[in-house]
């Protein structure tokens, strides 16, 4: 056993230095945002003072979707996963950091950071914004690769910003390589940013797969990839050690097969393409039944997504007497001037059964997001069941807007 040495993740210098000891054999490092209280909130065990000796790292899982795990990782696992992806795209290089540090994709920013033998340059020390990210980029000097981790709302708004700002542009340009995951990136802001000169990769991955080791629907060096019963299942020198104080989801969600092959469960329903590539389709726990029928929520996401002004749209469940549960639309875009007729007809277009047309329309100022950038799903939910439970009858077009 180890001592579990907690970081403030907010103090890069100090986190990226812990690290640099943790990969090297030293303490384990468990980051921890600034809010007091919240590794050790509602829900969460307390937090342990030692750790086996493998375990390099402690990281706690963003929990858009479900209560928060502690993903324990080794340093092989860690620096497995920053070779491969120095070996996907151009050597290691030099990263600007803007991602929370005390989730996974911040972390390995600093990983590779550490292994490409320097220090992460800062987005901001305050929330994020294209203008200090472009002055970011602009310090990371040019005799390495530069490179950047990113979530999609983060480069919506620095989509948004080029449009009409030339430094923020060229900053954008000047990346060899903008990796986007943590959520699916809408092919309307992949094709913006392309369009702007941006190599854009996106990634696919979890804690439990120590960050993306999938990138542009191809596994890394290393990874395996399976299809058991309809869910994504992973293998490889990155997979973590399992669950802080939880053995029993670590026995279920890490199996072993016959062969002696340890694979992780990712609980997202998805398919290999015929040319290898992996397709995911959306979270098996977000696999609605509305009047008998299957509807599956990321699908329709994705086809709304489409439509003009919805990139950022999220669409989670909504009650319904009749149907069960029916899918709803959240969005927060003035360009979003599309309705409930047009976003039937987006899913329609993608092949989807009738069950799956969005009932109900909600327009927010913005989308409450968790920490790591990610959308608040929970939260939303909540917010179209108030507003459904002070609407009318949904599935109108005058009932969306007065869900707004």
């Amino acid at each position: 056993m180890k001592p579990l040495r907690r970081v403030r993740a907010a103090d890069v210098a100090e986190l990226t230095s812990a690290l640099r000891e943790a990969l090297g054999g030293g303490d384990a490092v468990w980051p921890v945002p600034d809010a007091p209280g919240v590794e050790t909130g509602a829900g969460r065990p307390p937090q342990p003072g030692e750790v086996d000796d493998d375990v390099a790292l402690v990281v706690e899982t963003s929990g858009s979707t479900d209560a928060p795990k502690r993903v324990m990782l080794s340093a092989d696992a860690l620096i497995a996963s920053a070779d491969a992806t120095a070996d996907r795209l151009d050597g290691h290089g030099r990263w600007v950091l803007a991602l929370p540090g005390h989730y996974i994709a911040g972390v390995q920013v600093l990983v590779r950071s550490i292994l490409g033998g320097g220090s992460p340059v800062l987005a901001a020390d305050g929330p994020f914004s294209a203008e200090a990210f472009a002055a970011a980029s602009a310090r990371l000097g040019a005799d390495a690769p530069r490179y950047t981790s990113l979530v999609p709302v983060q480069l919506a708004r620095i989509v948004d910003r080029a449009d009409r700002d030339a430094f923020v542009a060229a900053a954008l340009r000047g990346f060899d390589a903008v990796l986007v995951g943590g959520q699916a990136l809408a092919p309307e802001l992949a094709a913006r940013a392309e369009e702007l000169g941006a190599r854009i990769v996106r990634t696919y991955g979890s804690s439990e797969t120590a960050g993306g080791c999938v990138y542009d629907g191809r596994p890394l060096d290393g990874v395996g990839v399976r299809i058991v019963d309809g869910l994504v299942e992973l293998s490889g020198p990155m997979l973590a050690e399992g669950y802080l104080g939880d053995p029993e989801r670590t026995a279920v969600t890490f199996p072993t097969d016959r062969r002696g092959t340890r694979w992780y469960r990712t609980g997202d329903l998805g398919e290999l393409a015929a040319d290898g590539r992996l397709r995911i389709s959306g979270r098996a726990d977000d696999v609605i039944i509305s009047g008998g029928v299957k509807v599956v929520l990321g699908e329709v996401e994705r086809a709304v997504r489409a439509i003009p002004g919805f990139a950022g749209a999220v669409v989670v469940a909504v009650d319904d007497a009749e149907w069960g549960q029916r899918p709803a639309v959240t969005v927060a875009d003035a360009a979003a001037s599309a309705g409930l007729v047009e976003l039937a007809a987006a899913t329609d277009a993608a092949g989807l059964v009738p069950a799956a047309r969005p009932v109900w329309l909600l327009r927010l100022d913005t989308l409450p997001q968790l920490a790591s950038g990610k959308p608040d799903r929970r939260r939303l939910a909540s917010l179209l069941a108030e507003s459904a439970g002070t609407a009318s009858t949904p599935g109108t077009e005058d009932s969306a807007r007065r869900a707004n």
